[in-house]
């Protein structure tokens, strides 16, 4: 590759993060939904309990939350990676710190799944305890992000 194609490179990839965040932060959402709809057909009753048992939101949930999961870490990996390659050190500032507390939190949420398969409450609750924190430090965190990007751009 030319050294003008390792520079622009250099350059873009600096944006895939907070992209990709964002992204997530929406997929947090629908998790979050999807969530909601469990406990939802876990309460239900009859007729409403076939129909919500059709949306399978027990396995899309699973799904979802295994995703944000894999792309959670990776995105935590490379953000730190792209601004370690562009500046030649990381900043160790409160996005920092808290995006790495959110990657161990959300890797403990996951990590009670098959627990919670079990039907143990505690580790539900935990679940569910760790996972509206991770969502409001999620939204803390984008709008940090915002920041961080336009100090970036007017870098540039």
């Amino acid at each position: 590759m030319t050294p003008e194609i390792l520079k622009s490179i250099k350059v873009w990839s600096q944006f895939i993060h907070p992209v990709l965040m964002w992204v997530l932060l929406a997929l947090t959402v629908y998790a979050l939904y999807l969530g909601i709809k469990v406990r939802k057909t876990r309460s239900a009753q009859g007729d409403e309990k076939k129909e919500l048992i059709k949306g399978k939101f027990n396995l899309k949930h699973y799904q979802v939350g295994s995703l944000l999961l894999a792309l959670m870490v990776v995105g935590a990996i490379s953000a730190m990676g792209a601004t370690y390659i562009n500046s030649g050190k990381l900043f160790v500032n409160p996005h920092l710190i808290v995006g790495l507390g959110m990657t161990g939190m959300i890797a403990v949420s996951a990590s009670l799944s098959p627990l919670m398969q079990k039907g143990s409450d505690w580790a539900r609750y935990t679940h569910i305890s760790l996972n509206l924190v991770l969502m409001g430090l999620f939204t803390w965190q984008a709008i940090t992000g915002v920041g961080i990007v336009k100090n970036i751009i007017s870098r540039m």
